[in-house]
C-alpha cells in the first residue's frame, strides 16, 4: 500500500506542475536542489563551461538583488532570483527568498511542493517534520490543489511518528486532517474522490490493526468506513458508478452479502440508494459544465467566461459549500481576477459575514490583487465586523497605503473606511472595552487631507471628507473652533466652489450660529463663482435674512445684493444680445448664400427691381429684430423690479438706486476678437496676457448659455487703436498650452457687407426707469423706400392663438366678446388693422 501511494504522489505531483496556474504567476522549474540541470561532471570542457555559468549566475544573483530591494513588489524578480539561488544549494539564503516573496505574494501549489520537498530533503528530526508540516499547512490555504493536499496528507502519514504508530493521539491527527481536506476540497467534482478515498484506505488500515476479539471496536470501525462511503456517495463527484462497485464489493467482505452482484443497496440502504441516485442526476446536471473549464484549447479569458457559467449555474441552486469550492477552483485557475474577487468576498460577506474563513479570502484577495482599493475597504469591514483588534486592523490599513491604485478616489474611501470604523469604536468603546482617543480620529483626517488635497482640490471628494470632519469635530468632540478651522481649511483650499460655502453655512445654521453664517455671506456673496452660482449666493443671503433677520438685516442685505445682482444681470444680458446678434448674422449669412444659389431663378427680374425688394426685406427683418431686443431688454427690466418690489423695497427707493439709464454703447471700434482659448482662461490670465502692451478695457468671454462654460471665444477692449495693434501683434502667441488667434473685431463691416446698408448696427441702451415699458411704441407699419405704404395681397386666413396673460394682469379689465375674439381674421381685416392710423 505505501508503494500505490508513493506512485499515486508522484503521479500527483507531475498533474500539479501541468495544472499549476499560469496567468501572470509563472513556476521555476522543478530541479534537485543545488543541481544545473545540464551538469556532466565527467568532464572537463564541461566544468569550465559549469564555473562560467556559475560566475554568470552570481551576477545575475546580485542584480536580482539589488532590483527586489528597490523593487520589493517585482514579481517575476522573486522568481528568478529563487530559481538562481536554488541552483546554488544554499538553503538558508533560498528559504529567505521564498519567505520574502510569501509575504508578498501567494505561491502556486507547484512553489509549495518544491519547498516542502527541498526542505525534506534536508529535515533532520522531529524540528525538521514541524517545519515541513507548516509549510504544507501554509501552501493549502493560498489556493485550492488537491495534489498539494494529498502531498500534505502522505507526508504526515509517513514521518508523524503517532500516526506511524496508530496510536489515539495518531490517529485523531490524522483523521482531522483528513477532514480538513474533505472541507477544502471534498466536493471538488473531478479531483474530490482522490482524497475520499485516501481517508477509506486509512481507515482500512486502522481497521487491520483491531484484534479480532475485540468486538466493539471492530464494529465501530467498520461502522466508520461505512459511513465514508456513504457519505462520498451522496456527493456528485466523477466515477460514482466505480465507487459503487468497490462499495458493493467492501459490504460482502463484510458479510452482508454474498458477493458484490447480489449486493441490493436499495434494500440494505434505501436511504444511501435515495442520495446515490439524486448525486448521479446532479453530476450529470454538471458534466457539461466540467468539461467546459477542463478543455486545454481554450484562453484563459475564456475558461474564465466558462467559470462564471458555471458560478451562476450554482447561485441558482443554492448550496454554500459547492458555490464556495467552485470559487476557489476559478481563483486557483484564475488569481489575478479582480471581478471574481470582488464577486467572491461579496458572496462570502452576505453568507457567513464574520469568521476566520471570510477573513482569510479577504487576506488572500488583497495578496492577489493589491491594486484595488475596493477590495482593501471589505477586508477592512470584515475586520471590524468580526471584532478584530485595533492593531490588527491598523496593520491592514496601513498595507493598503502602500499599494498602488488608480484612482484617488480609492484612497479617499479607505480613509473614509478607517475613520468610520474608529468613529464606532469611539461611540462604543464602553461596550468593547477599548479605550480610544479622539486625537487618533484627528489625526487620520489630517492625514488624510496632507495626501488628498493636492490631487482632489474643488472636488465633492474633498468636500465630503473636510464636512465629515467638521461634523465630528462639532459632535464628538465638541470643539466649535476646531470645527470653523477645518472650514476655513477647505476654503484656502477650495474657495471657488459654491457648494464649499453653502456647506459652511448651512452648518453654521443648523448649529444656531445665525451671527456665523452672515458673516460668511458677507465673505462670499461678492466672489465670482462658475454659472449662475454668484446669483444664487446673493438670493440665498435675501433669503437667509428673511428667515432668520430682523429687518435691519435684510435692508443691509439688500443694499449689498442688488448692486451686484444687477452687474451679473447686465452681463448675462449683455452676452445674450451678443449671442442673439452672431445668430443674426449667421442667419443674414445664410439668407444671402440661399438667394445667391438662386440667382438662376430671379435671372429675368431687373436689376434695380431686385435691389428695391432686397431693400424691403432687410428693413423688415431688421424693424423685426430691433423690436424683439428692445422688447427682451424691457421685459427683464419690469421683472427685475417685480422682484426688487417683492423684496421688499419702496418704489421710490428703487427708482433712485437704479443704475444709470444711459449705458455706454458699445462700438467694437478698438476690440481685439479671441479665438482658440484654453477653456480654463479666465479674465485675469488674458489681462495678464496683454499686461506687456497695457490699454486693456473690458473683457468679454463667451459662455455656452445652457451649461455655462467658456466657449474658447472672448472679445477684449482697449483705450485706442495702438494698443488693439500691440495686441493683433500677438497673434499666434502661447497663452495656458495653446496658440491663440488674435483678430480686430468689425461686426459693422460684416453687417453691412450682408444687408447693403452702413446703418444696421444700433447700440442697446438699458432702461430702469418706471413706465419705461408703456412710452415705448412698437412701429408696425412697414414702408417701401421712403414714406410709401406697402400694399398687403393674398387671401390666405390667419388664426389667431389664444391669449395668455400674466397672472394678475387684466383683472379689472372688460373682456370682450369670446366668440368675436376667437373668430379667425382674414388678410384684409389685417392690412386694415396694421394700415389703420
Amino acid at each position: 500500500m505505501e508503494e500505490e501511494k508513493e506512485m499515486v504522489g508522484e503521479a500527483d505531483q507531475k498533474e500539479t506542475a501541468e495544472e499549476a496556474p499560469d496567468s501572470a504567476m509563472p513556476s521555476p522549474p522543478d530541479e534537485p536542489l543545488g543541481v544545473p540541470a545540464d551538469s556532466d561532471s565527467g568532464s572537463d570542457s564541461d566544468s569550465d563551461s559549469d564555473s562560467d555559468a556559475e560566475a554568470q549566475d552570481k551576477l545575475q544573483i546580485e542584480a536580482l538583488e539589488s532590483e527586489l530591494y528597490n523593487n520589493p513588489s517585482n514579481y517575476d524578480a522573486h522568481l528568478q532570483y529563487i530559481r538562481l539561488v536554488r541552483k546554488t544549494g544554499d538553503l538558508n539564503k533560498l528559504r529567505q527568498a521564498r519567505e520574502a516573496m510569501s509575504a508578498l505574494f501567494p505561491l502556486t501549489p507547484t512553489m509549495w511542493q518544491e519547498w516542502a520537498r527541498d526542505e525534506a530533503s534536508l529535515m533532520v528530526g522531529v524540528d525538521g517534520y514541524a517545519v515541513i508540516e507548516k509549510l504544507y499547512d501554509r501552501g493549502v490555504s493560498d489556493y485550492l490543489s488537491v495534489p498539494l493536499w494529498y502531498d500534505y496528507i502522505n507526508f504526515v502519514q509517513e514521518n508523524d511518528p503517532s500516526v506511524c504508530e496508530c496510536s489515539v493521539a495518531g490517529v485523531s491527527t490524522a483523521r482531522n486532517l483528513f477532514e480538513r481536506a474533505l472541507t477544502a476540497a471534498g466536493l471538488h467534482v473531478t479531483e474530490g474522490n482522490k482524497i475520499w478515498e485516501a481517508y477509506r484506505e486509512f481507515e482500512q488500515a486502522i481497521d487491520q490493526t483491531i484484534d479480532a476479539s475485540d468486538s466493539v471496536a471492530k464494529y465501530k470501525q467498520v461502522q466508520r468506513i461505512r459511513n465514508i462511503f456513504h457519505r462520498q456517495l451522496s456527493i456528485p463527484l466523477v466515477d460514482m458508478e466505480s465507487t459503487l462497485r468497490v462499495y458493493k464489493a467492501w459490504e460482502a467482505e463484510q458479510g452482508t452479502s454474498q458477493d458484490a452482484e447480489s449486493c441490493d443497496v436499495t434494500k440494505s440502504f434505501p436511504h444511501v440508494a435515495s442520495a446515490y441516485e439524486k448525486a448521479l442526476d446532479m453530476y450529470n446536471a454538471r458534466v457539461n459544465f466540467e468539461q467546459q473549464i477542463s478543455r486545454q484549447d481554450t484562453s484563459d479569458a475564456e475558461r474564465l467566461q466558462q467559470y462564471l457559467i458555471y458560478l451562476k449555474f450554482e447561485h441558482s441552486v443554492g448550496d454554500p459549500a459547492r458555490i464556495q469550492v467552485l470559487y476557489e477552483r476559478a481563483i486557483t485557475d484564475s488569481p489575478i481576477s479582480t471581478d471574481l474577487w470582488l464577486d467572491y468576498t461579496r458572496y462570502m460577506d452576505k453568507t457567513l459575514k464574520a469568521g476566520d474563513v471570510v477573513k482569510g479570502i479577504h487576506s488572500r484577495a488583497t495578496k492577489n490583487c493589491p491594486w484595488l482599493g475596493e477590495l482593501w475597504v471589505r477586508y477592512l469591514l470584515c475586520l471590524e465586523r468580526g471584532r478584530s483588534s485595533e492593531s490588527e486592523i491598523c496593520s491592514v490599513f496601513e498595507k493598503s497605503l502602500q499599494c498602488t491604485f488608480s484612482t484617488f478616489e480609492e484612497y479617499l474611501d479607505l480613509f473614509l473606511t478607517r475613520i468610520d470604523g474608529l468613529r464606532r469604536r469611539f461611540s462604543f468603546a464602553g461596550e468593547l472595552e477599548v479605550s480610544s482617543d479622539y486625537q487618533h480620529i484627528r489625526e487620520t483626517f489630517q492625514r488624510a487631507s496632507d495626501y488628498l488635497a493636492p490631487h482632489l482640490k474643488n472636488t465633492d471628494g474633498l468636500l465630503r471628507l473636510y464636512a465629515y470632519w467638521a461634523r465630528l469635530e462639532s459632535k464628538l468632540a465638541k470643539d466649535m473652533v476646531s470645527t470653523r478651522g477645518v472650514w476655513e481649511s477647505l476654503l484656502k483650499i477650495s474657495g471657488s466652489m459654491l457648494e464649499a460655502w453653502q456647506s459652511y453655512i448651512a452648518m453654521e445654521i443648523e448649529l444656531g450660529h445665525i451671527r456665523e453664517a452672515r458673516s460668511i455671506y458677507k465673505r462670499c456673496y461678492s466672489k465670482r463663482f462658475p454659472g449662475s452660482g454668484s446669483e444664487e449666493v446673493c438670493h440665498s443671503w435675501l433669503r437667509f435674512e428673511r428667515e432668520y433677520g430682523t429687518l435691519e438685516d435684510f435692508d443691509h442685505a439688500l443694499q449689498k445684493v442688488m448692486p451686484r445682482l444687477e452687474e451679473l444681470q447686465l452681463f448675462t444680458l449683455q452676452q445674450e444680445l451678443r449671442t442673439a446678434d452672431q445668430k443674426d448674422n449667421n442667419f443674414r449669412k445664410n439668407d444671402r448664400e440661399k438667394r445667391k444659389s438662386g440667382a438662376d431663378i430671379t435671372k429675368e427680374e431687373s436689376p434695380a427691381k431686385r435691389r428695391k425688394d432686397a431693400s424691403q426685406i432687410t428693413k423688415k427683418s431688421y424693424l423685426k429684430d430691433k423690436g424683439q431686443v428692445q422688447n427682451a431688454v424691457e421685459v427683464r427690466k419690469i421683472g427685475n423690479e417685480k422682484t426688487k418690489i417683492g423684496d421688499g423695497m419702496d418704489q421710490q427707493e428703487m427708482k433712485g438706486s437704479a443704475p444709470d439709464t444711459k449705458s455706454k454703447a458699445y462700438t467694437d471700434q478698438c476690440t481685439a476678437f479671441i479665438s482658440n482659448l484654453d477653456l480654463k482662461a479666465n479674465n485675469h490670465h488674458i489681462r495678464e496676457f496683454f499686461s506687456d502692451g497695457g490699454g486693456v478695457g473690458e473683457i468679454r468671454i463667451l459662455h455656452d448659455k445652457f451649461t455655462g462654460k467658456s466657449r474658447g471665444l472672448a472679445y477684449v477692449d482697449f483705450i485706442d487703436d495702438a494698443h488693439l495693434a500691440a495686441a493683433v501683434a500677438k497673434n499666434k502667441f502661447m497663452l495656458l498650452g495653446k496658440k491663440l488667434s488674435i483678430a480686430r473685431s468689425e461686426p459693422k463691416k460684416s453687417r453691412k457687407e450682408s444687408t447693403g446698408h452702413s446703418d444696421h448696427a444700433e447700440s442697446v441702451g438699458i432702461s430702469t426707469s418706471k413706465g419705461s415699458m408703456a412710452s415705448q411704441k412698437t412701429n408696425y407699419s412697414t414702408s417701401k423706400g421712403r414714406g410709401e405704404q406697402v400694399q398687403l395681397t393674398g387671401k390666405n386666413t390667419f388664426a389667431r392663438p389664444r391669449s395668455l396673460e400674466p397672472l394678475g394682469w387684466g383683472a379689472n379689465k372688460p373682456r370682450t366678446n369670446e366668440a368675436e375674439d376667437e373668430k379667425p381674421r382674414s388678410n384684409d381685416e389685417f392690412r386694415q388693422m396694421f394700415l389703420k392710423k
